[in-house]
């Protein structure tokens, strides 16, 4: 006799199922069914399950159908916190639009329960409008260009209609030195006592996941959560069932979010964004933090060093764009430096009343410390064993260097911190 969730899964995809009395011209494909019935047998059974599916075979349906099946028939006893969750995740924008515009609502219609699909955003995805409001009255402080001030002004027009409040849904691509500083951040947000904690859009969205059966991420967001669950935090909901697509990029992009980046750009964006010596804007313009201000100047000169003595070291060993697998004999005084100028701007902080500015102004001092650690951590090499080490540099209009960790293996950590810790993982991809 066969499991009922597979019985359910041949009466909506089956020859004469659902799927197939609501759409016209319908063609019954067997490699769906067979698909569709290892999932439902995966779940069922608490196993995990790599599944290749050739192209027309409508892999979307042969997943969905089983996964949101199950997940419904958890939760009709369950509520709030104890709820099962699916998380459905992509590589590509493409194919997200496509479960989240097309085939969920369509299921929606067709399948004999009701859940709710959210597409789930990162944070920076989002506007602050705290941070738009403290932006706009130091825009003359910290942006130079008439281009900026202007687009400014179209985001606070977007502001008060839009209902969505995300990037997406502006009608231009934003700059990113104008996104960055109006952005949602976890470590810029003052949760309950924020005056538009009732107003925002992440909050909002936040509760709308919370509350939702189906999660669509991508793999960036999928991976960057897995990263700080390590770490006993969490970007996404607790979950049961996780159905990765597109899974022959998964390595990749576990890889690059396992692992650490830092890059000579980083570090110039970021002394930007304090102090522009040439324009003569930036936040500590506008709180006339002087001795920050040479702070940062000499800490421009110590970067630009120990950069190009990294890149001098490398290329007397012969490592261009290779792995380094002895650490460099690099004198770094960045890091202790960064951390100074990182509690001189937190100790001004603290001495101001204004809650939104004192935030705002931590927040980059804890920027300030986390990259000089990230930079200490690759210099010393600080990961474990498993870990491989390179520099990579590219060259445009300015030279770009990049000091890049990463697993050797991500095999280990997703044993361990996906399939161990979770009921079940569907990896499909087309061949």
């Amino acid at each position: 006799m066969r499991p009922t969730l597979t019985t359910d899964v041949i009466s909506i995809l089956g020859n004469d199922g659902k799927v197939a009395r609501r759409l016209e011209k319908y063609e019954h494909r067997h490699e769906q069914l067979e698909m569709a019935e290892a999932v439902a047998q995966a779940i069922e059974q608490k196993n995990h399950l790599l599944v290749e599916a050739g192209t027309g075979v409508g892999k979307s349906f042969a997943y969905l159908v089983p996964a949101i099946l199950a997940t419904c028939k958890q939760n009709e006893t369950r509520s709030g916190k104890d709820r099962k969750r699916l998380i459905v995740s992509t590589n590509t924008i493409s194919l997200q639009e496509q479960l989240i515009n097309r085939d969920i609502p369509f299921l929606n219609a067709v399948l004999p329960v009701e859940f709710s699909a959210v597409l789930v955003k990162g944070r920076s995805n989002y506007i602050s409008l705290r941070r738009l409001k403290g932006t706009v009255d130091r825009a003359n402080s910290i942006f130079s260009r008439e281009d900026e001030l202007n687009q400014l002004d179209q985001i606070v027009q977007w502001s008060r209609k839009t209902t969505d409040g995300s990037r997406a849904d502006l009608e231009f691509r934003p700059l990113p030195k104008i996104w960055d500083e109006i952005q949602s951040e976890h470590g810029n947000c003052l949760g309950k006592r924020c005056a538009t904690h009732n107003d925002c859009f992440y909050y909002r969205a936040r509760r709308r996941v919370w509350n939702a059966d189906v999660l669509v991420v991508n793999h960036a967001l999928f991976f960057s959560d897995l990263a700080i669950r390590r770490e006993g935090s969490s970007i996404l909901p607790d979950y049961d069932t996780v159905i990765l697509d597109e899974a022959h990029t998964i390595e990749a992009v576990a890889g690059d979010h396992l692992g650490l980046s830092i890059t000579n750009s980083q570090f110039d964006y970021l002394f930007n964004k304090l102090y522009n010596d040439r324009t003569q804007k930036g936040l500590l313009i506008h709180h006339n933090l002087i001795d920050c201000q040479q702070h940062v100047t000499r800490l421009r000169f110590m970067v630009e060093d120990l950069f190009d003595h990294l890149l001098e070291w490398q290329s007397s060993h012969g490592l261009s764009n290779r792995r380094i697998r002895q650490q460099p004999p690099i004198e770094n005084a960045v890091t202790q430096e960064m951390k100074l100028l990182g509690a001189q701007i937190s100790e001004y902080a603290f001495s101001l009343k204004s809650e939104e500015e004192k935030v705002e102004l931590q927040s980059v001092a804890e920027r300030c410390s986390a990259l000089g650690d990230a930079l200490n951590s690759w210099l010393t090499q600080q990961a474990d064993g498993d870990s491989v080490y390179w520099v990579e540099v590219s060259r445009g209009r300015t030279q770009r260097v990049k000091m890049v960790n990463a697993p050797v293996d991500v095999g280990p950590v997703l044993r361990d911190e996906l399939f161990n810790q979770t009921d079940t993982v569907i990896l499909t991809s087309a061949t």
